[in-house]
């Protein structure tokens, strides 16, 4: 069974993998570095750039998109 919000479950500190990256938090993060993190020796780092590579793909409201 599938929660319908697991996406607020999932993001548990929002704006650490800008500053793990060294981003800040109003710009986006360019997809080289993100390609890169998710690449990333530290496990945590690693997750978190996952999860924002899969929340990229979806389509957001009001983004005119």
């Amino acid at each position: 069974m599938s929660k319908k919000n697991w996406i607020e479950d999932a993001i548990k500190k929002p704006g650490s993998l800008h500053r793990d990256l060294g981003i800040p938090e109003g710009q986006k993060i360019p997809l080289k570095k993100l390609k890169r993190a998710e690449h990333s020796h530290n496990p945590k780092i690693a997750r978190r750039a996952h999860l924002a590579q899969t929340l990229r793909s979806f389509h957001h409201r009001g983004s005119g998109r």
